[in-house]
């Protein structure tokens, strides 16, 4: 089974959220089963800084653009064909947006043409002798391929629907598209060309990375304008839930951490948290329970919920520890709730992996008042560190918590639902035998990638094994 895995992001290579690090770990799960993945994804000039010994594995023109392939392999031995095109990828800044934080304005050539060029590829343009019996296509920057490449058996991947690349129609001429696929039943959009949109009426399946959430997203409520499509297209949609790296986010042997622990050395978690404490400036107390966050600070992460809350969570009393960037307004909102709370609160505006592991191990709650959670990462890692989970029930986060056992939902998204929730499990956390009970229960838990890596693997062979006449 030969499979080309298009995307945007590939950690450690290029990383903005969950998708980078989904790129990383399912094609090394997947060729442990014996599935001969590899990742295509655009040659940015971070990435190729990073790639100095890619060789060069095919040349081809698209849209009007000279691209060159080159060949290389992720630090796991998987390999990855980088689509090297200066004029659309050699540039600073991220994949999306430039440094200041504003979209590149040619985004839709930039990944129409990664499309385009994951099309040729599959179908042998690529490196001599290979093509794929199966194109995994993820999230709206590649979700044209299969557009491209309609002989293709193609898998679309939605890790966020409310991320669609919605783009003005004059885009169809420059990308070769043709000009009927810009219609209300196919691409179009309110008015857009609709990357996501013509990924989920083209491929051959769809897949999300929740059961829960691929429920939610055929209803009005959460299904971003999509619903109906995506209603129509129920039977080939399906829902197979994220794992997460466990080599990476292991207590026992993390090397980021103060302390190493497991589930029958709990004790050695406080050497964490005091570590935590010195290292934001929070008051050096074991006894207070110290919250942690760790994430995007965005409406849909509910940062706002946790900003209006501060002042009441302080006063349980607990401690507050932020990290994360996002919306001004939301930075701004945190960095004043620390303000107002020396010694209680901390925020730690950016990203640092070394502190996001800290307050995994450190804390001793771990908060997601998510609005929207397709999967989640955080609420996995929490749990494998015994750091249990307070989220709002919805998607992902209700298929990985188990309420009361090992961690806390509540569901209207609401600052007194998130406090009372915290309250919850802060009156559990005052019992320490029934603590400890929880935490070990939630370090039980598997969310390795070995699950979904063997239902992807299945899914493929079912859309790439021709149907009988």
């Amino acid at each position: 089974m030969r499979v080309l895995f298009v995307t945007s992001e590939c950690a450690p290579l290029t990383k903005t959220g969950g998708l980078g690090d989904v790129s990383a770990a399912l094609p090394a799960a997947l060729r442990e089963l014996g599935v001969d993945v590899r990742v295509l994804l655009p040659g940015y000039r971070a990435v190729l800084r990073a790639q100095v010994h890619a060789g060069p594995a095919a040349a081809f023109r698209v849209a009007g653009f000279d691209c060159r392939l080159l060949e290389s392999r992720l630090p796991d031995g998987v390999p990855v064909y980088l689509l090297d095109c200066p004029p659309l990828y050699g540039r600073e800044g991220g994949p999306y947006q430039s440094a200041e934080g504003v979209d590149w304005p040619d985004n839709a050539l930039r990944f129409g043409v990664l499309s385009a060029a994951a099309a040729l590829v599959a179908q042998g343009r690529g490196p001599s002798g290979w093509h794929a019996d199966l194109l995994h296509c993820n999230d709206w920057p590649a979700a044209l391929a299969p557009a491209y490449a309609p002989d293709c058996p193609s898998l679309l991947t939605i890790h966020n629907l409310a991320f669609q690349g919605n783009f003005a129609p004059d885009v169809l001429h420059p990308l070769g598209l043709p000009p009927e696929l810009y219609a209300p039943e196919r691409a179009e959009f309110y008015g857009k060309l609709s990357f996501l949109k013509a990924g989920i009426v083209c491929a051959h399946a769809i897949a999300t990375v929740s059961p829960t959430y691929a429920a939610e997203i055929r209803t009005e409520e959460f299904g971003c304008g999509l619903h109906g499509v995506l209603e129509r297209r129920k039977a080939e949609l399906h829902g197979i839930l994220n794992g997460i790296d466990t080599r990476e986010w292991d207590p026992a042997t993390d090397l980021r951490i103060e302390q190493n622990y497991d589930a029958g050395s709990l004790e050695r978690k406080a050497a964490n948290k005091a570590a935590l404490q010195r290292r934001l400036g929070l008051a050096a107390n074991p006894a207070v329970p110290l919250l942690g966050v760790v994430g995007r600070l965005t409406h849909q992460k509910g940062i706002d919920l946790i900003a209006s809350a501060a002042d009441e969570l302080a006063a349980l009393p607990a401690q507050l520890a932020i990290l994360g960037k996002g919306e001004r307004e939301h930075e701004i909102a945190v960095a004043a709730c620390a303000a107002r709370h020396p010694g209680r609160i901390a925020a730690a505006i950016g990203f640092n992996e070394d502190l996001a592991h800290a307050i995994e191990a450190g804390a001793d709650v771990f908060l997601m008042p998510s609005r929207f959670e397709p999967c989640g990462l955080n609420q996995m890692y929490s749990q494998r560190y015994g750091t249990l989970p307070v989220a709002r029930a919805t998607g992902g986060l209700v298929d990985t918590i188990t309420d009361g056992e090992t961690g806390f939902l509540f569901r209207p998204a609401e600052t007194a639902a998130l406090v009372g929730a915290v309250r919850r499990a802060l009156e559990v956390h005052a019992r320490p035998a029934q603590w400890r009970a929880l935490q070990r229960a939630a370090m039980a838990r598997n969310f390795s990638w070995s699950a979904a890596a063997r239902q992807y693997a299945a899914l493929y062979r079912r859309l790439a094994t021709p149907v009988a006449a």
